[in-house]
């Protein structure tokens, strides 16, 4: 029986060698179903072109199908003016800048035609503001602006360059923003003008 005869050392090597096994198949069978990619984490221009970023604009005015819109982020007034249906035949889209990009959470009002009526009185002409005697600074010409009391055309230039710029007002309180509007100015104009 000398051929069947276990030294300690031979042993050790068996175990050695089934542990391997062991572990080595163990491995295989885990790892069986699934492949590991190691990946670093996506850059931020990589995050925006796999999910665009969402924004909700309220399209209000004279437009077929007013409500709430999802867009995707860098959307244009135009492109919020057509996800409502289009304008109606009686909005007056040359009060609009369908180019300014729209920012979450912002109302997009789309004015319609004021029809002046000849007036027997020979009063003054009728006021550039919209509907309510407000004047809505997402759609405000630099002229319309003008007209505000404390606003002169530097101040109105400035804030349709805001505009421009931050996408349309959200709130009055927007103005605050704007260089040469102070607290003072603001409460003067917060009842003549509208987001």
């Amino acid at each position: 029986m000398d051929g069947l005869e276990v030294t300690r050392s031979r042993a050790l090597l068996a175990a050695g060698l089934l542990i391997a096994a062991l572990f080595i198949g163990g491995r295989f069978f885990v790892g069986s179903g699934t492949a590991k990619v190691e990946r670093s984490p996506p850059a931020a221009g990589e995050i925006e072109a796999a999910a665009p970023a969402r924004l909700v604009v309220h399209v209000v005015g004279a437009v077929q199908r007013p409500g709430l819109y999802r867009l995707v982020h860098g959307a244009r007034i135009a492109d919020a003016v057509r996800r409502a249906g289009g304008a109606t035949r009686r909005a007056d889209l040359s009060l609009v800048n369908l180019a300014a990009q729209v920012s979450d959470g912002s109302q997009v009002v789309v004015p319609r035609r004021v029809v002046v009526e000849a007036s027997s009185g020979g009063g003054e002409p009728a006021p550039s503001a919209a509907a309510g005697g407000q004047v809505h600074l997402n759609t405000a010409t630099i002229e319309q602006l003008d007209e505000l009391p404390g606003v002169g055309p530097v101040t109105a230039q400035k804030i349709v360059d805001y505009r421009d710029q931050h996408g349309a007002f959200s709130s009055v309180d927007d103005l605050d923003a704007i260089p040469g509007i102070g607290p003072a100015r603001l409460e003067q104009l917060r009842e003549l003008v509208a987001p």
